[in-house]
């Protein structure tokens, strides 16, 4: 499959609201308007469907930026055995996708949309000219891509010394903190996760994440309604992710 921005958005669709989604991306915050503006005009833009997948191959990885403008999306690459993928990340509306327009990725990845969302791709030559009239946009993408490595670095630490229970846990810990909403109940996570769609942000098969899941609901400490994940217990939760 071809990389994610081939094509613009049709002529008129988002017209109106491609510089107010740009000015909402959090490296792009401090960017005067004007320079929105050409970015908006030197940029491209497309809509993703939900459960579309879209391959961003190696050269496309390396020569633009791919901006998440809304919705939220899953970024995996497929795995050596046929069916199966591993989660790099679930992106939010408004920030950078992955580490796109620094680095070709030697495999490519893929984006799967979880709802509808619009992806805007900015050509690495234009970024770097971006940067050359605002110095700070440097140090928030530096600080946003070592904040992320922190947390793969973490992740790949779980994988190494934690039984599947434990390393479930700890994912929905980091789901409860980029989308998790209050309610009286306790945390509820706003996407629709499915267990297969757990098992590859932590390294395991489906069966292994519904015992997991299992286990923890028995002890109180999460519950599954409408097929969204309800944190009940906070507290227990954190101590099983620690093993």
């Amino acid at each position: 499959m071809s990389a994610v921005i081939v094509r613009a958005m049709p002529d008129g669709v988002l017209a109106g609201e491609r510089e107010r989604l740009l000015a909402m991306v959090d490296i792009l915050e401090a960017v005067p308007p004007e320079d929105v503006r050409e970015l908006a005009r030197r940029s491209t833009f497309a809509r993703l469907n939900t459960r579309d997948a879209v391959l961003i191959d190696p050269d496309e990885h390396a020569e633009r930026l791919l901006l998440l403008l809304e919705g939220r999306a899953q970024v995996y690459e497929e795995s050596d055995h046929p069916g199966q993928k591993l989660t790099i990340s679930v992106v939010e509306s408004g920030t950078l996708i992955g580490a796109t327009g620094f680095a070709p990725h030697p495999c490519g990845l893929r984006i799967e949309a979880l709802e509808p969302s619009t992806v805007c791709g900015v050509k690495r030559r234009t970024f770097e000219e971006l940067l050359d009239g605002n110095p700070t946009l440097g140090t928030r993408v530096a600080s946003l891509l070592a904040g992320r490595l922190i947390e793969t670095e973490g992740r790949l630490a779980d994988l190494a010394r934690k039984e599947v229970p434990e390393r479930l846990a700890s994912q929905i810990l980091r789901l409860v903190e980029s989308e998790g909403v209050v309610t009286r109940e306790g945390y509820r996570i706003l996407t629709p996760y499915t267990h297969r769609q757990l098992g590859t942000m932590i390294g395991a098969n489906r069966e292994a994440v519904t015992r997991a899941f299992g286990r923890l609901r028995s002890e109180g400490v999460v519950e599954l309604r409408n097929r969204r994940i309800f944190v009940t217990d906070l507290d227990i939760l954190k101590r099983t992710a620690q093993g």
